[in-house]
């Protein structure tokens, strides 16, 4: 059986595109072994990975390079994904992220962006370096837009071998409700500037209905953080969040940066009407699905939404069209295109491997290359 490197953050997005991908690829029979990299995996996302077929899960703790002064940590963890490919020796290695890029790969590794890291590198010019290094080693690029991959391009230079991939969700895990609230709905952490969450809340009073925010409310510097427009409902775990979407009627996403497009595309699936910063990433992803703001303009934003709330016929056009357009971004076509550029890259081999997952954590210190299987 074809068998997959993958390496990913344990950081919620970044297992969940991980993880969408995993099991598609199981399907198709392909092994993935995902090595992760952060914080230890929760009890619900061990939970997940049981669901996989043919998933092998390797944990480890170092810190991605996406955290500041993580250089040690990078390396460190550089050197353990070197020993799973000298371990299970497999036909691909699949890295999501940038850095590890270089190593010293039996084969030249695939590399998918799922972040612009231009902002970081202003704050800290290795950090860009060590991207370019990642990127220009890279055996393919691929990027969930074209937006993002020109931005790499820009930042690296001209990549040799390049595609743009979008993501995908299943539409089972977001079951539109026959009913829907009178409410809108949205997801981020309000001290996070990228999420923009500050427009929300200076539009809030003037809206009809109540704006909803799922996610975390602990400030990275402490404290619990409040709000008097928004109703802050904390990080809510995978099922509820789907519920809480496929009873909204809007959805609002007024993001300065988003790569990734799985929030919006998950309120898609559970039938919410669509709006959005118009950001390059979202006006390729969705293009007239969605109605675009653009992320600094208040009282745009707000005209958008009172809008929405009081025209049910204009709600319900921009509901079908996004549910519609979302069913095309599903895991079954991105695996396929994943599965294409794994031919693409090197003749495949055939290995056996347990038909049942295989959930192993790695320790960390001089125990890391160990492992046990649960």
């Amino acid at each position: 059986m074809r068998h997959v490197l993958m390496s990913t953050q344990s950081s919620r997005e970044a297992w969940t595109c991980a993880l969408e991908l995993s099991r598609a690829l199981g399907e198709r029979g392909l092994a993935v072994t995902l090595a992760t990299l952060g914080a230890p995996l929760t009890l619900a996302q061990w939970a997940e990975a049981r669901d996989v077929p043919g998933l092998r899960v390797e944990q480890s703790v170092w810190r991605s390079e996406d955290m500041p002064d993580a250089w040690d940590d990078v390396a460190e963890a550089g050197a353990w994904l070197l020993e799973l490919e000298a371990r299970y020796l497999p036909d691909v290695v699949h890295l999501n992220g940038y850095c590890h890029g270089a190593l010293p790969w039996k084969r030249k590794p695939l590399v998918v962006g799922h972040a612009c890291p231009l902002a970081r590198a202003r704050r800290e010019p290795r950090y860009l370096a060590e991207v370019t290094r990642g990127l220009r080693a890279a055996g393919h690029v691929v990027a969930p837009s074209h937006a993002l991959l020109e931005s790499l391009e820009l930042q690296a230079g001209a990549l040799s071998s390049t595609s743009v991939i979008p993501p995908a969700r299943r539409h089972v895990d977001f079951p539109p409700s026959p009913l829907r609230e009178p409410s809108l709905f949205t997801t981020g952490a309000p001290w996070d500037e990228a999420g923009n969450l500050e427009v929300l809340e200076a539009v809030a009073p003037r809206l009809d209905w109540p704006v909803l925010v799922a996610g975390a409310r602990e400030h990275p510097a402490g404290g619990l953080v409040r709000s008097r427009a928004l109703h802050l409902l904390g990080e809510l775990p995978r099922a509820a969040l789907a519920e809480r979407l496929g009873r909204a009627s809007l959805f609002v996403l007024p993001s300065r940066e988003e790569p990734s497009g799985l929030a919006a595309l998950g309120a898609a699936l559970a039938g919410c009407a669509l709006v959005l910063s118009d950001i390059p990433p979202l006006r390729e992803m969705w293009e007239d699905a969605a109605v675009f703001v653009p992320p600094e303009d208040t009282e745009m934003w707000g005209r958008a939404l009172r809008r929405l709330v009081s025209e049910p016929v204009l709600r319900g056009r921009m509901s079908t069209l996004a549910r519609t357009r979302a069913l095309e971004f599903s895991p079954e076509r991105m695996a396929d295109a994943y599965v294409a550029l794994y031919g693409r890259m090197g003749e495949l081999s055939q290995r056996s491997v347990p038909s049942q997952p295989q959930l192993a954590r790695a320790k960390t210190g001089a125990d890391w290359g160990r492992s046990r299987v649960l």
